[in-house]
C-alpha cells in the first residue's frame, strides 16, 4: 500500500449505505474483539456475558443510520456502546439479586412499607420544624385550623382577631411551609412569603 493511498478500513467507512458500515464492522471485529471481549469480561467476571455483550454491541452499530466516520471513533464509538450494555447488565443482576434474596413477596412489602414509613418520618419531622419556624399568631393559625380542625370563624374568635387576619396567616404559614419542603432557606422562604 502505497503512503498516500487511504486503509481500506477507511476508504470503507466513508462509502455510504448498509454494505461499508457492514464492511467497517467486520475489519472492526477482525482486530478489535478479543481485546473487547476482555475488556466487557473485566466488568462482567462472566466470559459468556462479555460475548454475548460484544454481539449485541456489533448489532447496535449494524442498526447505526449512518455510519459514524473513522475506524478510530467507530472502534471508541463500539467499546463505548459495549460498556453501556455492561453496565446495564450489572444493574440488572443488582435488582435481580434483590429480588431473589426476598423470600416472599411479603417481604417485598415489608420492605416498600418501611421505605414509605421512613420517608413519611422524614417529611412529618419537616413540617413539625417549619410549623416550628412560624412566627407565634401564624403558629396558632395554624393548629387551630389544620390541626384542631376549627373554622375561621372559631379561630378568629379564639385568637381575638378578624377572620380575614386569620386567613392572611393560614395562607402566610402553607406558603412557608410549602417553601421548605422545597429546600428553601428559612430567610428566603419568609423572605418570598413577605413579598
Amino acid at each position: 500500500m502505497k503512503p498516500s493511498e487511504p486503509s481500506t478500513a477507511e476508504t470503507r467507512s466513508d462509502e455510504p449505505g448498509p454494505q461499508a458500515r457492514s464492511s467497517a464492522l467486520s475489519s472492526l471485529f477482525r482486530e478489535h474483539n478479543r481485546t473487547l471481549v476482555r475488556f466487557i469480561n473485566a466488568r462482567l467476571r462472566n466470559e459468556q456475558e462479555a460475548n454475548e455483550i460484544a454481539q449485541e454491541a456489533y448489532v447496535k452499530m449494524l442498526q447505526l443510520d449512518r455510519c459514524p466516520g473513522t475506524p478510530s471513533f467507530m472502534r471508541h464509538y463500539l467499546f463505548r456502546v459495549a460498556e453501556n450494555l455492561a453496565v446495564d447488565r450489572i444493574r440488572q443482576r443488582y435488582a435481580r439479586s434483590r429480588l431473589d434474596q426476598l423470600t416472599s413477596i411479603d417481604d417485598l412489602f415489608q420492605e416498600a412499607l418501611a421505605e414509605r414509613t421512613v420517608l413519611a418520618d422524614e417529611e412529618l419531622a419537616l413540617l413539625r420544624a417549619a410549623v416550628a419556624e412560624l412566627p407565634e399568631k401564624y403558629r396558632e393559625a395554624f393548629r387551630l385550623i389544620k390541626l384542631e380542625d376549627q373554622s375561621f370563624p372559631q379561630a378568629a374568635h379564639l385568637m381575638r382577631i378578624s377572620e380575614r387576619m386569620v386567613r392572611k396567616y393560614i395562607t402566610r404559614a402553607l406558603i412557608y411551609i410549602r417553601l421548605r419542603r422545597e429546600g428553601k432557606s428559612a430567610r428566603d422562604a419568609w423572605n418570598e412569603v413577605q413579598s
